[in-house]
């Protein structure tokens, strides 16, 4: 088999932590577990999805700060925080905190754009300036501006028994290389690259071209990875990470391969034509063998262009479902890939 042309160099993987309303606690402890078992396993990384007035985790940046107490080596990531939910500057005092308690290991990613069904929430989110809110890109440049240590204010020093700064504390030198952008168009691949942040791609892009013309997921892809590393100071050298949903199968049980099957044969609909009035394209999930799998990601042209995954996990699985497929993932696709833990 073939190896890519960029071997795979960092594992990752990507949860929602859904949990029962009625027993939340158990589906946040669920998603603690999944990270250590992540990190004995030798994942690079791992990420939490960010689902608000949903049974998903709605603060991934205080579940991580539980994870970074009960790992020490695996990195921990947001895929993505929306940042119309969030004030740039209590949002980078919380993203700096976390990163000193992980003592550097912590990878905001980040999106832009009015909240999902704001029309729903803006009078409970933003009472007496929804309609003054901007959710375009200046959101991320105060955000980036004050995790870079920007002043916040132009006052610092003593005032009584106190002592203030005039930027953000705590201050993690590391973590401005370590800012995301969850982008799935090519205006949002260029300005990440423009502005130095890493991108995110995932499982679903917009088709811009025009309305009727064939639409191919991994060209699209493609097309995003390289005009964000053409406009980046890093270049070639620019980090890119790509989070398709892959379920390998190899310790699954009949039954569970029957549940896989079912589970991403219901999804592929979405995959035919571009969706909605953003068009997005929905990449299919990719369910078999790990041998499988592995031949159809050498074979996507977007997965030959990066050595950085972050494989999303299935919404509505089982703990015990997530457990195999993340040891499928590192026992036997991951190696297939060209990845050695550790290395």
């Amino acid at each position: 088999m073939p190896l890519t042309s960029r071997p795979l160099r960092k594992l990752g993987f990507l949860t929602i932590g859904l949990f029962d309303e009625t027993d939340p606690g158990q589906g946040h402890e669920s998603t603690l577990q999944l990270i250590e078992l992540g990190e004995r396993l030798g994942f690079d990384s791992a990420w939490v999805r960010h689902r608000h007035l949903q049974y998903g985790i709605s603060s991934p940046i205080a579940v991580l700060a539980a994870a970074t107490q009960r790992t020490r080596r695996i990195e921990l990531g947001t895929a993505v925080t929306p940042l119309g939910w969030e004030n740039p500057l209590r949002l980078a005092e919380d993203l700096a905190t976390v990163d000193v308690l992980s003592g550097g290991r912590f990878n905001p990613g980040i999106s832009v754009g009015p909240p999902m069904f704001y029309d729903r929430v803006k009078d409970a989110l933003y009472p007496d300036t929804a309609d003054a809110e901007d959710f375009g890109y200046g959101r991320v440049q105060r955000l980036l501006d004050l995790v870079r240590g920007k002043s916040a204010t132009d006052s610092s020093g003593r005032e009584g028994f106190e002592v203030f700064s005039d930027r953000v504390q705590p201050h993690s030198p590391g973590l401005e290389r370590r800012m995301w952008y969850g982008g799935g168009s090519l205006r949002s691949a260029r300005w990440a690259g423009e502005h130095g942040m890493n991108l995110l791609t995932s499982s679903v892009v917009k088709a811009e071209g025009p309305e009727g013309e064939p639409v191919d997921f991994a060209a699209i892809q493609l097309s995003h990875i390289r005009a964000f590393r053409a406009v980046h100071p890093d270049g070639e050298d620019a980090r890119v990470s790509q989070g398709l949903v892959v379920i390998p199968t190899d310790s699954a049980s009949p039954e569970q391969r029957a549940r896989y099957e079912r589970y991403a044969a219901e999804r592929l609909p979405r995959i035919v034509a571009p969706q909605g009035p953003a068009r997005m394209m929905f990449a299919p999930d990719l369910v078999g063998t790990s041998e499988v799998i592995a031949e159809r990601l050498h074979a996507h042209a977007a997965f030959r262009e990066v050595d950085e995954v972050a494989f999303a996990l299935p919404f509505t699985f089982e703990h015990e479902d997530y457990e195999q497929v993340l040891t499928d993932i590192a026992l036997k696709l991951a190696p297939a890939l060209g990845w050695q833990a550790g290395a």
